[in-house]
């Protein structure tokens, strides 16, 4: 499992940026989800890693 945290703002980045951060569920500065780890994610993760922090975290 991952945590996902939100530390930079999305709003000037690009189009695909935004619905990323989005589709992750990620709405406010700071705000963290947990996803399972899977390739999906993790891609979606490769395209912002510069706007979130990512852990692991037990399930």
């Amino acid at each position: 499992m991952l945590k996902v945290t939100l530390v930079k703002s999305p709003l000037t980045r690009k189009q695909n940026q935004i619905a990323t951060v989005k589709a992750l569920g990620l709405h406010k500065l700071h705000s963290s989800v947990v996803k399972n780890d899977n390739p999906q994610i993790r891609g979606m993760i490769n395209t912002i890693k510069h706007l979130v922090k990512v852990e692991e975290v037990e399930a």
